[in-house]
């Protein structure tokens, strides 16, 4: 279904799907097409209203029987380490962290096989092949880094022969940096990569000078997602505005389907940006 404003893009909505976070509920979403010489404005601009970026796409769930995927961001300013949080950026001392262009690699897709085989072989990203994955990297009208984790070079190696342990897609808006995807080695628990490179993009914000870390979403009663909720200074888009998250449980009413809005009334809320 096709729901348009006035001089604005074109939104769509999906038909349902099982949800992979919640067992038993559907998902759908609500997305519209990011190209052309507006696609970074665009795209900054419906960041801070809970979307997020697809290769050329922009969605944010628009889900019939609940509203429990909150967008949630770390605010860099307030973000204090825990002390778990202290002790994997000091076991992951020897990574280096390399900055590339969006572009993939060959052991970039491998690292990526291993770690969608050991930790989603039965989700929807399981049957991607080298195509589709370069498409996931290189299709991308913003700016975009490829951030890589590698194992500290010593002797006559390069920073770049260094083994390579994890990789983020990294979009760069004007207030933040945010998480497209991000994979690692999966023969590594005890390192908590994937906690190391959120830990590492909020250093590269706070250099940046750049105000908050995008995380995806996070959803209220779903183990999957109960990671995001151990950062400190976590914020949540709910209700239209950006909150402090507060005690997680708190939100565990937003399943209910009475929480749902009109998707008409969904699509006239979005604030954007102008010509």
């Amino acid at each position: 279904m096709r729901h348009t404003l006035p001089n604005a893009p074109q939104f769509y909505v999906t038909a349902p799907q099982p949800c992979p976070y919640l067992h038993g509920r559907a998902e759908r979403k609500l997305f519209t097409a990011l190209a052309g010489d507006s696609a970074m404005t665009l795209n900054n601009a419906l960041s801070r209203q809970g979307f997020r970026r697809s290769q050329n796409v922009l969605y944010r769930p628009s889900c019939e029987s609940c509203v429990a995927c909150m967008s949630a961001r770390i605010s860099v300013r307030d973000f204090s380490p825990s002390r778990t949080q202290k002790r994997v950026m000091r076991r992951n001392e020897g990574l280096e962290r390399v900055v590339t262009s969006a572009w993939s690699t060959e052991d970039q897709y491998e690292l990526f096989r291993r770690y969608l085989d050991d930790r989603h072989a039965d989700g929807g990203m399981a049957d991607m092949d080298v195509f589709e994955f370069a498409a996931m990297i290189e299709e991308t009208p913003v700016r975009t880094r490829v951030i890589e984790y590698r194992e500290r070079p010593s002797g006559n190696l390069t920073r770049v022969d260094g083994a390579l342990r994890a990789v983020c897609l990294t979009d760069v808006l004007d207030d933040g940096v945010s998480l497209v995807y991000s994979f690692y080695d999966p023969a590594a628990p005890e390192a908590s990569l994937g906690t190391y490179m959120i830990l590492d993009h909020i250093e590269m914000a706070r250099q940046a000078g750049l105000p908050y870390v995008y995380l995806g979403y996070w959803v209220p009663g779903s183990r999957k997602m109960a990671y995001k909720a151990r950062f400190s200074a976590l914020e949540i888009y709910k209700g239209g505005v950006w909150q402090d998250m507060g005690d997680p449980q708190a939100h565990e009413s937003d399943i209910h389907p009475l929480s749902v809005d009109p998707i008409v009334e969904q699509v006239a809320r979005i604030d954007l940006p102008l010509d």
